[in-house]
């Protein structure tokens, strides 16, 4: 395992690339593969790993300590304030002086990361800033798990983490049954919670049971057959979908079953890293390209809906890309046939953005985290 002096493992950041790479890929493309619903789950289940492993071992420290639950979530407040709010609003607050309908149109629910609970109440999308409720997902659980982590007993929490797990599932089948949009069960917190309590369940593992936790994710053969149940579940939803409704494809196993075989899969795909990979694996995941584009993947994932997406950004009147995509293609025809020019493309201009916006903005903020977190 290649961990950094202050504890960093290396191979998340790659980890990261690939999880904000299928999201590119699903938004730039019109795959069938729910590639981008994976990438997502990916991310749920590493913040439920990295979260829970941050707030056990601070609660460790803090627990006996006078007012150690104040300075406990004081840090984890700070911590988590100084990384993913600045850009967050920074991002926002350009969006709006530039005029985009959609942010100016929901400003209210951007500002208060609730763009999931408005996806919910209404069963639909928002334009250019739906890709934003799984940023509002992972805030609203960070405003419990602080205090499941530091309340519950360890002894319990398994028990706890397992819970939650039955219940996003059942949940998300009682949104089937009571014939709710897909929206509600895909972008609803609650619905979300089996991919966090996969991440929990890693981090006490680590912590509590390092032999268990080492044997159990050195078995790399896991992370490919859990591979293939994602797979085989995905081909079960299609089948089911052609025999039983081929215009509506959110049937009850896509809805229940796509999230739990994902979160299964991204538990061993991670844990596996956290353990650390070796062969080609480790190679890619710790090239230094696979590492800086983790490192910066909240940026690639915050501004790369707003750069392009295959879905919406060609009913945006005078949309940038767009205008500059049409200008290239009465140069050169021959690109408009041509998809991995527009994805190239694209790809390259959000990650210069976010390069851009890490290293100027993000970066200088994110170093303060030490100085008023500690």
């Amino acid at each position: 395992m290649h961990v950094t002096s202050r504890g960093h493992i290396i191979q998340l950041d790659g980890i990261r690339f690939i999880a904000v790479a299928l999201v590119l890929l699903a938004h730039l493309t019109d795959t069938t593969l729910p590639l981008g619903e994976l990438g997502v789950t990916m991310f749920f289940v590493l913040s439920g790993f990295l979260i829970t492993r941050i707030l056990m071992q601070s609660r460790d420290k803090l627990k006996n300590e006078p007012g150690g639950f104040k300075k406990y979530i004081r840090k984890f407040l700070i911590r988590r304030t100084i990384r993913i709010f600045p850009v967050y609003y920074l991002c926002i607050f350009i969006l709006y002086l530039l005029g985009v309908p959609s942010v100016r149109e929901h400003l209210g629910w951007l500002v208060l990361y609730a763009t999931n609970i408005y996806m919910a109440i209404n069963e639909g999308w928002m334009g250019s800033v739906d890709h934003l409720w799984s940023l509002a997902v992972e805030e609203q659980v960070y405003l419990i798990f602080p205090f499941l982590i530091f309340f519950v007993p360890r002894k319990n929490l398994l028990t706890v983490l397992g819970v939650m797990g039955v219940f996003a599932v059942l949940l998300r089948f009682y949104f089937f049954m009571t014939g709710k949009s897909w929206i509600v069960s895909y972008v609803s917190m609650p619905a979300c919670l089996d991919s966090f309590a996969f991440g929990g369940f890693m981090a006490w593992l680590q912590l509590n049971k390092k032999e268990a936790f080492s044997n159990l994710f050195s078995k790399k053969w896991l992370v490919v057959l859990s591979l293939i149940v994602w797979f085989l579940v995905y081909y079960w939803s299609v089948q089911l979908g052609l025999q039983s409704d081929p215009v509506n494809k959110y049937n009850v196993v896509k809805i229940v079953g796509d999230r739990l075989a994902a979160s299964a899969f991204s538990f061993f795909l991670i844990g596996s890293a956290a353990v650390g990979y070796s062969g080609l694996m480790a190679l890619f995941l710790e090239n230094p390209v696979s590492v800086y584009l983790g490192r910066i993947s909240y940026g690639i994932y915050l501004y790369h809906n707003f750069v392009f997406n295959h879905y919406h950004s060609y009913t945006v009147p005078n949309h940038p890309i767009v205008r500059f995509f049409n200008k290239v293609y009465r140069h050169f025809p021959q690109l408009e046939h041509f998809p991995p020019f527009q994805i190239l493309t694209v790809v390259a201009i959000t990650i210069l953005i976010a390069a851009i916006s890490w290293h100027f903005f993000e970066k200088p903020i994110n170093e303060l985290k030490d100085k008023y977190a500690r």
